[in-house]
């Protein structure tokens, strides 16, 4: 069985005031410094983090829930890999949003800085796309063994494209040019690990 390497970005940023105005300093996208303004707060860069900071959470709760659920060792390394990798990556957003004074909370529907705030409110708990609804985890936390393994694969590939849609939006949408690096990374890694689960159903005799 193929083993993903988590995917760690790191960035730094510094906050300067220069003529009233607060800046960070940031690389562009083609990697040299540059400075820019703090982002609005229904910016895209704001917009982004907020959102996949949920989105990625959720993602945590199901990584380690099938942890629990069974002992194949792949899906336990997997499951582990998603947990770590995604977890730090919310960390950094949350990070950029406290360094730039920015709410953790917007009071527009989510996925509006992609211009789909119209989209339908979220059925049962599942708030953006691909996120699972709270029936689904009720039943992923209450499945053992390979049943376990299934279900969650079934719902980590739904997740992981929806997470996919929403960070090559960022890729477009995106001034910072660490987030758009970010927003990269995470469009790699997880139709990467996409293939990988895919190949895992297949394993078990399920499909996606």
């Amino acid at each position: 069985m193929r083993r993903r390497t988590g995917w760690l970005v790191s960035a730094v940023a510094a906050l300067a005031v220069t003529a009233g105005a607060v800046t960070y300093a940031v690389a562009d996208g083609d990697g040299g410094p540059k400075d820019l303004k703090v982002p609005a707060a229904e910016s895209a860069d704001a917009g982004f983090a907020r959102d996949m900071s949920v989105h990625h959470q959720q993602a945590v709760e199901m990584a380690y829930i099938v942890r629990d659920a069974t002992r194949d060792e792949d899906v336990r390394r997997l499951a582990y890999d998603i947990a770590q990798t995604q977890a730090n990556q919310r960390g950094m957003m949350l990070g950029w949003l406290e360094l730039w004074e920015l709410p953790k909370v917007s009071e527009k529907p989510p996925m509006a800085w992609m211009g789909m705030g119209d989209m339908p409110a979220g059925e049962d708990g599942a708030l953006m796309p691909g996120m699972a609804t709270d029936t689904q985890l009720g039943q992923l936390r209450e499945a053992r063994g390979k049943s376990a393994e299934v279900m969650f694969l079934r719902l980590m590939i739904a997740h992981h494209k929806g997470g996919v849609h929403m960070a090559e939006g960022c890729v477009e949408r995106c001034e910072v040019g660490a987030e758009r690096r970010l927003a990269r990374g995470m469009v790699a890694a997880q139709q990467s690990e996409i293939d990988l689960m895919t190949d895992m159903l297949k394993e078990r005799g399920a499909k996606p």
